[in-house]
């Protein structure tokens, strides 16, 4: 089975205002980048509200359908914004990792990355904040866990910043592992190592100012893999950042696109020996286009490799 790459042109009707960073060049760049690559490329579909309501009360996802402007923007915090064709976008992130999901359950793909915007992981419960409308990854977890009937599922998060809004909506899940590395300090000041759930399932990994590859590579081979394997999840989730890489212009590690590759060659091994390599990728940030296509192709094609 190939590699799913979900998307659909939905996501790049999220406009953001000029000089913004995460704007609709990422996603074309992207696209770009994965052009040639023998993917099984599927349309995302819009998700349900039924789906959304597994992580968000129905009072939030009204109020985001009702602020969307005719024309120009709406701006929720200060950095996320929302513009005519926000809502879509939102619903297509959501419904594409929902059909992510659906596709390495039922064995269409071994593995899947959904090509998406805006982002997710900094949305929380009832807040939207970070570039962020709707959690995405939080969403997989719960619909693999609840529709599919799984008994654990892990979220994997190696963005530089922190997955706070993931973290929020699996808090008291105690089905869900989530393991979240980051800048610290960084923005949004969330991802203490003492934050741990109501259940001790998530891990944070916080990460200096400065540090590169080997000091991410010795905290996944000495925090992240040793507790993925004792948690022994049915399905592996990645919420894929891109913006540690050394380019970044927003924070300060310095991963190579090498050390991408590394930690997402790593967590295939894990899947396959824990979960039939099942693996969901959904993108995250990224805001150095050049770094980000690099970054994203070569996330990609280890997933390719890894699939059956």
């Amino acid at each position: 089975m190939k590699t799913a790459l979900l998307t659909h042109a939905d996501c790049l009707g999220h406009v953001t205002p000029d000089g913004h960073p995460e704007r609709v060049a990422r996603l074309e760049n992207i696209l770009h980048a994965l052009e040639g690559l023998d993917l099984n490329r599927v349309t995302a579909p819009l998700a349900a509200d039924d789906d959304l309501l597994r992580v968000h009360p129905e009072s939030y996802i009204q109020d985001l359908r009702k602020m969307r402007p005719a024309d120009g923007f709406v701006q929720i915090d200060g950095d996320t914004f929302m513009s005519p064709g926000s809502v879509d976008a939102a619903y297509r992130a959501a419904g594409a990792v929902v059909r992510a999901v659906d596709m390495v359950l039922g064995d269409e793909a071994s593995n899947a990355f959904c090509a998406i915007r805006p982002p997710g992981h900094h949305a929380e419960t009832d807040t939207a904040m970070g570039f962020c409308l709707f959690g995405n990854a939080a969403l997989a977890a719960k619909h693999a866990l609840d529709h599919h009937g799984l008994s654990r599922v892990a979220v994997v998060d190696f963005d530089v910043h922190h997955g706070n809004g993931t973290q929020d909506l699996l808090w008291d899940e105690r089905r869900a592992l989530v393991i979240t590395s980051q800048q610290m300090p960084l923005w949004p000041g969330s991802g203490r190592p003492d934050e741990t759930g109501t259940y001790e399932t998530i891990l944070n990994i916080p990460l200096n100012p400065g540090s590169g590859g080997a000091e991410m590579r010795a905290a996944y081979e000495t925090q992240a893999f040793p507790r993925l394997r004792v948690f022994k999840p049915e399905l592996i989730i990645i919420s894929a950042g891109f913006d540690a890489h050394r380019d970044d212009p927003l924070a300060n590690l310095n991963w190579s696109t090498g050390d991408f590759a590394w930690v997402t060659a790593e967590l295939c091994k894990i899947a396959d020996e824990l979960c039939d390599g099942r693996i969901v990728s959904t993108l995250e940030g990224g805001y150095d286009l050049n770094a980000l296509a690099q970054a994203t192709r070569a996330h990609v094609e280890e997933l390719m490799k890894a699939a059956r």
